[in-house]
């Protein structure tokens, strides 16, 4: 059995546009030349195929065999590298529900297209995620509507006294697929065992993945809040597989800057320590293209040789109460901030071409009377005027806090110092005094002195209502970071 431990996507954070791109964003024939980079070049053995919030292409196992037989010769999909379907969820996106079946139906004549080439039954895609997951009834949905249905109907016939449709337009296959739970709002994340429970309690598997995400966590709770969130889950997901001997794979959405993850070639040791039961890391656009791609391929070979260890053993009842505490100080801050951030999202870079995401409020949140954007968006456009968001629970940090944090969050002070160093001490967006909170706790950090002069001018730019320009400017501090958002 392989499971991926690099997990590439579609997250467009990226400031520097691959070579094989022609345009600013990219388009779906572009992803499908990403699949087969990630695959050959940097070494990702997964590759999220993203139906959510934009129009995947269904023929991309078609497309890659056609173009690259050679290499996907060597390397299977389905066995040596996996393409992973993200799913539109319908509880929460009507208006792309049926996109969920259409995705489903896609998955059969994937198989076709590889049994073609290899005349052999390896099921190049039998893996789908659902995001915003909320309970066990929307995972057993897909599951058996994949079965009842896409794979079901192949004994029906069209007409009375007919042929079966298994015998008019061949077999269908794979005959099951397994359904990823994604969680992302703070809920059902800290319930997500039990929704797990709920789904096995009938099913008969070798093994089962849990995807958690932490950006949207960050942007619904502020960083503290992401971070407890997410190892508390990992330590409930380990409690239930020892109790119910079952192998769980978990899997985190981390990004490069601190609020998303720092999630880097630098850091990848660091990251995988805070969390050290996940076997899967999300291996987004900043990692993969605002790095030199000799060291990015020496980082996921690092990662995919680092041990899986247990989760470390959490003070859950604390951290719930200081969780509540962190996310009300953060909103507060939010609110204040939104009109600011909506102005200046406008003019982030888009990077790929999706929809506008809908559904929880993660994706578009509402604060008061204001709508944030996305987590990518929302990041970029803070980092753009020297607040890291990282910053904006600080404030509600008492000394005791702060050293019982570094107990269950242990990368805190240096991811800390890491968000610190495009802080701008020149803007008045920010109504607390960082400085004085920091000096209390005892935090020294120093400043990216380059980086502060490109917010400097976008600060000036924003005081003098001169805009013109601003994706340039905000371009020009994004790549000194080497992240977009």
């Amino acid at each position: 059995m392989n499971i991926p431990r690099c997990m590439s996507t579609q997250h467009p954070d990226n400031v520097n546009i691959p070579f094989f791109v022609n345009s600013a964003d990219m388009d779906n024939e572009d992803e499908v030349e990403e699949a087969f980079y990630v695959f050959s070049h940097l070494g990702c053995d997964e590759q999220m195929w993203d139906y959510e919030g934009k129009e995947g292409d269904a023929f991309v196992v078609k497309k890659l065999l056609t173009k690259y037989k050679s290499f996907f010769n060597k390397k299977r999909i389905g066995q040596d590298v996996f393409l992973t379907l993200r799913l539109p969820n319908p509880e929460f996106e009507r208006p792309e529900a049926k996109v969920l079946i259409e995705t489903l139906e896609s998955i059969p004549r994937s198989f076709d297209a590889s049994k073609l080439v290899f005349k052999d039954d390896i099921a190049p895609i039998f893996e789908v995620i659902l995001p915003m997951t909320q309970s066990e009834l929307a995972l057993d949905r897909i599951y058996s509507y994949y079965h009842k249905f896409v794979i079901g109907k192949q004994n029906y016939q069209a007409m009375e006294a007919d042929i079966s449709i298994a015998d008019w337009v061949g077999k269908f296959a794979p005959s099951n697929i397994n359904v990823i739970p994604l969680f992302e709002d703070k809920e059902h994340m800290l319930n997500s065992h039990n929704i797990v429970h709920a789904y096995l309690s009938d099913k008969d598997i070798e093994y089962q993945r849990v995807f958690y995400a932490r950006s949207d966590p960050a942007l619904n709770y502020g960083l503290l809040s992401a971070v407890l969130i997410n190892k508390i889950s990992h330590q409930n997901l380990q409690d239930l597989s020892e109790e119910i001997s079952i192998d769980f794979y978990p899997i985190i959405g981390v990004g490069s800057p601190v609020f998303r993850g720092n999630f880097k070639p630098e850091t990848v040791e660091n990251v995988t320590k805070e969390y050290p039961s996940v076997y899967t890391y999300t291996i987004q656009s900043a990692f993969k293209y605002d790095n030199p791609p000799d060291e990015v391929y020496q980082a996921l070979n690092k990662l995919k040789n680092i041990p899986i260890r247990k989760p470390h053993l959490m003070d859950e009842e604390k951290c719930k109460s200081f969780i509540e505490q962190y996310s009300t100080a953060y909103s507060k801050q939010i609110e204040k901030l939104a009109p600011t951030i909506n102005k200046i999202a406008i003019y982030i870079p888009k990077r790929r071409r999706r929809n506008l995401h809908i559904g929880l409020f993660g994706y578009c949140r509402d604060v008061g009377k204001f709508c944030l954007p996305r987590a990518i968006g929302f990041t970029a456009t803070m980092y753009s005027i020297g607040i890291p968001p990282s910053l904006l629970d600080l404030n509600s940090l008492t000394q005791n806090d702060y050293d019982f944090i570094l107990t269950q969050y242990i990368n805190y002070e240096e991811d800390l110092k890491e968000a610190l160093k495009y802080y701008n001490s020149n803007q008045d967006f920010l109504k607390i005094n960082i400085d004085s909170k920091l000096k209390d706790l005892g935090v020294d950090y120093e400043v990216d002195e380059i980086h502060k002069l490109y917010t400097d001018d976008i600060i000036k730019s924003l005081k003098k209502g001169r805009l013109e320009g601003l994706t340039e400017k905000i371009l020009l501090a994004a790549s000194r970071r080497r992240f977009l958002g």
